[in-house]
């Protein structure tokens, strides 16, 4: 790829309008890609809208023949099924592809990529590939902790994630607000999207007219987890719980460790893996790790009842982690 895309290249950004589309444009203008020719692209309801890249004022446009004409780099930013029906067109035009949504996971010949993966798996870095797929935040997390312990012998993990509203984009954050509102002022909540009560309260499941799924939520955990893992890596149980919180990650974990393995040891493994460990007692949040690009972690704690056992607590900005990560992967493309 040239050094300015301007001249002959473009980048397509697939999903524009989502908060991750956003996230992603700007880091991008922050990176050294930032003189390429930008082309956003969404689905019919966000088009026309007007925004801006690259210092410049741009309008977010449907996609359609030749959308993805001439472009070096496309990211799919927006709903699975959006990427789904536009991943042949964005191959067909030759494009290096680097997807958010986890459609692109099932692909046969699609690589799963994060920052830190290549050195956790002992790999090389796959100059070849073409079509690449950036795992959430609550994989990495999963996925740097257990491949980080795994040369102390860790054994029966269990991984669980609180997700937040901005998951669902704006209109998931917007019901958030309105219902706290309605629930201070003793109102009935509205529930376009998630079918039930989701402020001031912890669910394991929405409402049955919801579009929003746990259940594929957690299923996209499982199946970015198992991608990354090398063989003889335990797989967790997995659990996704909903927080009644605006943005994101945050988890916990458990897993036994051989016999006598020390603290040092457990944060020395984490902070190769990846993780940067609180300095005090307090322990990240999802409001402490907003705008980092990095996973934060508690100081990692014996189980009181069972000696070989390990408690986890962490958490992760759910926008910019798998948009940091798409950044550094085109700039290594480049």
């Amino acid at each position: 790829m040239p050094s300015s895309l301007r001249d002959t290249r473009r980048i397509v950004i697939a999903g524009a309008s989502t908060l991750l589309g956003a996230e992603l444009r700007s880091l991008l203008e922050e990176s050294r890609l930032a003189d390429a020719d930008f082309r956003l692209l969404d689905e019919e309801l966000a088009v026309g809208t007007l925004t801006e890249a690259g210092g410049e004022a741009a309008v977010i446009q449907t996609v359609e023949d030749g959308s993805f004409d001439r472009a070096a780099l496309v990211f799919f930013t927006g709903s699975p099924d959006f990427t789904r029906t536009n991943l042949t067109a964005a191959r067909a035009a030759g494009a290096k592809i680097i997807d958010l949504s986890g459609a692109a996971l099932f692909e046969s010949d699609s690589m799963i990529w994060f920052s830190k993966l290549d050195g956790l798996r002992a790999r090389g870095f796959p100059t070849a590939g073409r079509l690449f797929v950036i795992p959430s935040a609550a994989a990495t997390a999963a996925v740097s902790l257990i491949l980080g312990l795994l040369k102390l012998g860790v054994a029966h993990p269990v991984f669980t994630s609180f997700q937040s509203v901005s998951e669902a984009g704006r209109p998931g954050i917007e019901e958030l607000e309105s219902q706290t509102g309605q629930l201070l002022s003793f109102q009935g909540v509205g529930q376009p999207v998630f079918d039930t009560q989701v402020a001031f309260n912890l669910l394991d499941r929405f409402g049955p007219h919801s579009m929003q799924k746990l259940s594929a939520v957690r299923a996209r955990l499982g199946a970015e987890t198992r991608a990354c893992l090398v063989d003889g890596a335990p797989m967790p149980a997995l659990q996704v719980i909903h927080a009644p919180i605006f943005y994101g990650t945050a988890f916990t974990a458990c897993a036994e460790l051989a016999p006598g393995t020390t603290f040092e040891q457990v944060a020395q493994a984490c902070e190769h893996a990846g993780f940067v460990i609180a300095p005090d007692e307090s322990g990240p949040s999802n409001v402490s790790v907003a705008g980092e690009k990095v996973v934060q972690l508690a100081k990692p704690e014996r189980d009181a009842a069972q000696r070989n056992t390990w408690w986890f607590w962490g958490a992760a900005d759910n926008i910019r982690l798998p948009a940091t990560n798409a950044v550094k992967l085109a700039e290594m493309l480049a």
